[in-house]
């Protein structure tokens, strides 16, 4: 399993939503250019609760596929080890880039097989 690299790559504040249901400001969470790392399973730290429930799914499956692997039917990203997903916000969506790193990540304890693979 490998590390999963996520990175801000866009934040979008749709105001004509806002003003029609009230939402203040752009989502103060993330900001353009911020990187996080994942193991494959965590969320790591400092990093938006409910952007990790959108995302997880993906970074989960881009920690778990081969080399050239490519998501969904070769239809979607066409790059391999790439992912490109958005928070749930319908308002002020932030934009991430999950990116499969070379570095391999440690198996948690509780995902570990019966011959400890």
């Amino acid at each position: 399993m490998k590390k999963i690299q996520i990175e801000v790559i866009k934040t979008h504040f749709d105001e004509d939503l806002a003003k029609e249901y009230g939402v203040k400001s752009p989502c103060p969470a993330h900001k353009v250019g911020e990187v996080f790392i994942s193991n494959g399973f965590d969320k790591p730290e400092n990093f938006c609760d409910e952007a990790w429930k959108a995302i997880y799914q993906y970074v989960f499956a881009l920690a778990h596929m081969g080399e050239n692997e490519i998501f969904y039917f070769k239809d979607w990203i066409t790059k391999p080890k790439v992912a490109i997903n958005s928070c749930n916000d319908g308002v002020r969506p932030v934009i991430f880039k999950l990116t499969q790193l070379d570095e391999e990540s440690k198996t948690p304890e509780f995902y570990k097989t019966n011959d400890g693979q």
